[in-house]
């Protein structure tokens, strides 16, 4: 595995960098905070004109085709600027499940839009008090004629008032068999904006944008096979699963930065407090975890673009790099002391949101299943 990253990947660092700090900075992500909408209009038109809107999708369909090592450049850049956007959602999930099993009038129909960020989708995947597999799917798809109509509940739904077409996990078929639990889910695309959709938003951790979203009697377009949609949205949530991993790294970092300086700068007994040992060891800790943590996310994305197999080291990165988030910020509000969890302070935007990333998109209890069951079967 090569550690250096190209000349290009150096350029889109420092381009995804300047986007965020002049669109994207903390004080528009504290003027967001359970904003209706939920992202800065500005930025997200920059990242489509510089094509980051269709980062992973092909080119076939507008897209850019970056590497999975590209994306974690980017995604890192996210995670350090806290930047709010429908990126995640919209062109890596929706845009990464249309691109696999979508059909051609669906790909053209949609796919242009989102890698152009002038088409927002969102996933609506999770449900009131069930669980992140596909028996937690329960939301019910009636045929009728030649379609589906869809009734039931989901749950933080990223926003859901800016998307442009939902994709809804539903049943049409049982809860599958002791075998394969995942068998029966199906995969639509709703519009968020037909009659029988109720929006209503949600107070989160992180106060970013998600919503409750309920549909009656609501007709969905099949995407793919009916029945067979867990194994497309499985796979194409492991490869976000190392995004989410570079994003939390990214966020991370800055955090650990911002300590480390306050750390040298802030006296107490007239000394800094980076000169008592329990802070210094402590720091070296997190340092460390980061350190290990990024490597990990590189080796994940760099087996993904070699065509291994990465349904071990994806939940091992977004697990580890989750953690770590969330035990660096933990941190990171102690070292500030009464302040660290203020407003004003800027280590507690990065400390809810690691919380937030640590239970969204698989927790960890999750990801320990997926780990745990591939370790067993595989060795």
């Amino acid at each position: 595995m090569d550690l250096d990253f190209t000349q290009e990947q150096d350029i889109l660092r420092e381009t995804v960098r300047g986007l965020t700090a002049r669109h994207a900075d903390l004080t528009v992500v504290r003027e967001l905070e359970n904003d209706p909408v939920g992202y800065p209009e500005d930025f997200w038109k920059k990242l489509g004109e510089s094509g980051l809107t269709g980062l992973t999708l092909p080119e076939k369909w507008g897209g850019s085709e970056m590497t999975t090592l590209d994306a974690t450049v980017v995604y890192e850049e996210f995670g350090r600027s806290l930047a709010p956007t429908p990126h995640f959602v919209s062109s890596v999930l929706v845009g990464g499940v249309l691109a696999a099993a979508g059909s051609d009038e669906q790909r053209e129909k949609y796919l242009p839009g989102i890698a152009a960020g002038t088409t927002i989708a969102s996933v609506a995947w999770l449900e009131p008090d069930r669980g992140f597999g596909g028996k937690g799917v329960a939301l019910v798809a009636r045929a009728d004629g030649d379609g589906y109509l869809l009734s039931g509940t989901k749950r933080h739904v990223a926003y859901a008032a800016a998307a442009d077409v939902l994709l809804v996990l539903a049943r049409t078929g049982t809860a599958g068999t002791p075998g394969d639990p995942n068998q029966g889910v199906s995969l639509f695309l709703v519009d968020p904006k037909a009659a029988g959709v109720t929006t209503t938003q949600q107070q989160t951790i992180a106060s970013d944008t998600q919503y409750r979203v309920e549909l009656a009697d609501v007709r969905g377009e099949l995407v793919g096979t009916a029945g067979a949609g867990w194994p497309v949205w499985s796979d194409v949530l492991h490869d976000g699963l190392i995004l989410l991993a570079a994003q939390a790294v990214g966020g991370a970092k800055r955090a650990l930065e911002i300590t480390v300086e306050y750390a040298k700068h802030r006296k107490q007994f007239d000394k800094p407090l980076g000169a008592f040992q329990a802070i210094a060891h402590n720091l070296a800790d997190a340092s460390t975890a980061v350190d290990g943590a990024e490597t990990l996310v590189w080796e994940a994305a760099w087996s993904r673009d070699k065509g291994r197999d990465t349904a071990r080291l994806a939940p091992m990165a977004k697990l580890f790099a989750a953690r770590t988030y969330r035990e660096v910020t933990d941190l990171a509000v102690h070292v500030h002391g009464g302040m660290g969890f203020t407003l004003e302070c800027d280590v507690q935007l990065y400390f809810r949101r690691a919380k937030s990333l640590q239970l969204n998109w698989w927790d960890d209890r999750y990801l320990e299943n997926l780990i745990a069951a591939d370790v067993l079967d595989k060795g």
